[in-house]
C-alpha cells in the first residue's frame, strides 16, 4: 500500500518550521514563474489565458496532495499545446472536457494496476524525438503571433501553419516583431544576468512588452485584443455523457493520459536526481489522474508534471507537497486580483515566451549526439518519431515509434541468435585450441545462443542429423528465453528426432527455459533424465545412450 500513498502525507510526519519556510518562498517564486507560462500555454491551446491559470492551480493543487512526488509542480505544459488546440478546434471545449476527465480516470486505472513503471519501456529515442517534435510545432504555432502575420484561417497541423504563414508573409507587422524580438531577447539574456537570474526571466519579458506596447502606443495586438480576460473564480463544467461522445473522443483521451504518464513520470526521474528521493510512480499517476478530472471539471486543459517548474521548486529549496500547494494558492490570489491586466499582454511576448519554452525543450543537442553515437536502428526511431509528430500527431508518432522499436529490437535480437554444431574431431591435433571437446561420431551437439522466439525458432528446424547420429545434445547456458514458438519447434524436433531414433538432450537449460518447457509438456515428453546441469553430465547420458 506504501506505493499508492500520497508523499504529501508521509513529509509532513517530519515536517518543521524550517521545511515550512523554504516551501513557501520556493512556492511563491514558482507562482511567478508559473504565471506568464499558464497564460501563454492556455492561448497556445486554443483557450482563453485564464484557462491555463485554472489548470495551474487545480491540478497543482489535487497532484500535490495526492501525488506521488515531494517537490512535484503540476500545470500546463507545452507538450499538450498542440493537442489540445487540435481537440478544441474540431470537438470544441465540450470534447476537450470530456476526453480529459476520460484521461484522469485512465490515469487512475493505471496507477491501481501499478503501471507506473512501464516508463522503462518507452524507449528515450521515441521520448526525445516527440519531444523535440512537439518544440518545433511550437515554434511553427507561435510565427503568427510573433510577426504580426495577418490571415482569416484557422489551421490544426503545423504543416498547414506553416504554409499559411508563408503565404501571408507579406502582411509581417514590424512593430510586432521588434516586441517579440526584444521580449525574446530578455529570455535569453536575462538568466545569465548575476545576481539577478531568480526574477523569472518570463515575467520580466512580460513587464518590458506591456511597457513598449502600452508607453509607445504600438499597433500590436494584445490579449485583450483577441481574448476577454476574466477574473472569476472557475465553475464547474459538467459535459453530457454518452457512449457515442466518449467513443468519439477515446483516442484524444489516451493521448492524453499517456502523454501525461509520461511527461509526469520523466518529470519524477528528474526530480530524484536532484533531490535524492524516490517518487513513488502508482501514487504519481492517481495524483495526475485527480488533477485532470479537477482540471477538466473546472475550466482548464490537460495538466502534467513540469520538469522546468519542478527543477525551479527544488532550486528555491521546496522539499515537500507544501511548495506546490503554495504555488497554487498564490496562483488564485493572482487570479482574484491581478487577472484583468493580463489582458495588457502582448500577444508577441507571449509568442516569445513559447518560443524560448519551445527551445528550453527541444533537446536538439541530445538529439545530435544520439544520431552520431546511437546504432542505425535507434536513429531510425528516433528521426521517425521526430518526423511524424511534425507531420502528422503525437498518437501516430507514439504508435509508429513503439512499433518500429519492436521490430528494430526484435531484429537485433534475432542476429544474436545462433544454432553452432560443434565440429567433429578423431583426434588431438597439436597446436589444437585449449578446452576443444571431442565428440564421439554418433553424438552431435548444437550450440543455442540468444533469446529463442518467433523470429528465430525455425533455425532449430533446420538442424539436419546424420544418418550415424544416436543422440543431439542441445545445449542451452546462452539461452535466456523462449517463447510458444519456440516450445513448439522444439516439440516438433524431438518428435522428429524420435522417429529416427534419435534421443535429445538438453544441457544447462535455464530457469525461464526450463519452467516453460515443464508448463507446455516438452520436459515430461523428453523425460527428467535428459536434462542434465551441465555439458558434462550430458556428454556422460549420452554415452549411455549410444
Amino acid at each position: 500500500m506504501k506505493n499508492f500513498m500520497p508523499m504529501l502525507f508521509s513529509d509532513l510526519k517530519s515536517y518543521n518550521g524550517s521545511k515550512l519556510i523554504k516551501d513557501i518562498v520556493a512556492g511563491i517564486i514558482v507562482a511567478i514563474i508559473a504565471l506568464p507560462l499558464s497564460i501563454a500555454l492556455a492561448i497556445a491551446s486554443g483557450v482563453g489565458p485564464e484557462a491555463g491559470i485554472y489548470t495551474a492551480i487545480v491540478a497543482g493543487l489535487l497532484a500535490a496532495v495526492f501525488g506521488g512526488s515531494s517537490v512535484q509542480i503540476t500545470g500546463p505544459t507545452a507538450a499538450f499545446a498542440t493537442i489540445v488546440a487540435g481537440i478544441v478546434a474540431t470537438k470544441q471545449m465540450e470534447g476537450l472536457v470530456l476526453a480529459t476527465i476520460v484521461a484522469g480516470i485512465l490515469l487512475i486505472i493505471m496507477g491501481l494496476f501499478k503501471l507506473g513503471n512501464l516508463i522503462k519501456f518507452i524507449p528515450f529515442t521515441i521520448t526525445t524525438g516527440f519531444t523535440s517534435g512537439i518544440a518545433v510545432t511550437l515554434v511553427i504555432g507561435q510565427l503568427k503571433d510573433f510577426f504580426g502575420v495577418t490571415y482569416s484561417e484557422k489551421p490544426i497541423e503545423a504543416i498547414e501553419k506553416f504554409s499559411l504563414f508563408a503565404e501571408n508573409i507579406s502582411t509581417v507587422n514590424f512593430e510586432t516583431v521588434i516586441v517579440g524580438i526584444i521580449c525574446l531577447l530578455i529570455l535569453f539574456i536575462w538568466p545569465k544576468i548575476k545576481h539577478l537570474e531568480k526574477i523569472p526571466a518570463s515575467l520580466i519579458a512580460v513587464v518590458a512588452g506591456i511597457a513598449m506596447v502600452s508607453g509607445l502606443k504600438m499597433n500590436v495586438n494584445t490579449i485583450g485584443d483577441l481574448y476577454t480576460v476574466s477574473s472569476s473564480l472557475p465553475e464547474i463544467t459538467m459535459p453530457s455523457f454518452s457512449f457515442g461522445a466518449i467513443v468519439d473522443i477515446l483516442p484524444d483521451a489516451i493521448t492524453i493520459a499517456l502523454l501525461a504518464g509520461i511527461e509526469s513520470l520523466l518529470s519524477c526521474v528528474v526530480a530524484d536526481g536532484m533531490t535524492g528521493k524516490k517518487h513513488r510512480s502508482n501514487a504519481e499517476l492517481v495524483g495526475q489522474g485527480l488533477g485532470n478530472i479537477g482540471s477538466a471539471l473546472l475550466g482548464g486543459i490537460p495538466a502534467t508534471g513540469a520538469i522546468a517548474r519542478t527543477a525551479a521548486n527544488v532550486k528555491n529549496g521546496g522539499s515537500t507537497p507544501i511548495s506546490a500547494i503554495v504555488h497554487a494558492l498564490v496562483l488564485l490570489l493572482i487570479l482574484v486580483v491581478l487577472m484583468p491586466y493580463a489582458a495588457l499582454i502582448p500577444m508577441p511576448a507571449i509568442a516569445a515566451i513559447l518560443i524560448s519554452v519551445a527551445y528550453n525543450m527541444c533537446q536538439w543537442r541530445q538529439f545530435v549526439y544520439l544520431c552520431k553515437t546511437s546504432p542505425k536502428s535507434d536513429i531510425i526511431v528516433l528521426v521517425t518519431t521526430f518526423v511524424l509528430t511534425v507531420v502528422f500527431d503525437l498518437v501516430v508518432a507514439i504508435e509508429v515509434g513503439v512499433v518500429l522499436a519492436c521490430v528494430l529490437f526484435m531484429k537485433r535480437m534475432s542476429d544474436e541468435t545462433k544454432v553452432e554444431g560443434w565440429k567433429y574431431v578423431k583426434e588431438a591435433n597439436e597446436g589444437e585450441e585449449p578446452g576443444l571437446r571431442f565428440v564421439m561420431k554418433h553424438i552431435s551437439v548444437f550450440e543455442l545462443c540468444g533469446p529463442i522466439f518467433f523470429a528465430v525458432s525455425s533455425q532449430i528446424s533446420e538442424i539436419t542429423p546424420k544418418e550415424y547420429t544416436k543422440c543431439i545434445i542441445l545445449r542451452m547456458r546462452a539461452v535466456p528465453s523462449v517463447d510458444t514458438d519456440a516450445l513448439k519447434v522444439l516439440g516438433e524436433f524431438v518428435n522428429n528426432c524420435r522417429e529416427k531414433g534419435i534421443t535429445v538432450v538438453f544441457s544447462h537449460v535455464n530457469a525461464q527455459p526450463l519452467k516453460a518447457m515443464k508448463k507446455s509438456g516438452l520436459f515430461e515428453l523428453c523425460g527428467e533424465e535428459n536434462f542434465c546441469a551441465n555439458i558434462d553430465k550430458a556428454m556422460e547420458r549420452a554415452e549411455q545412450l549410444a
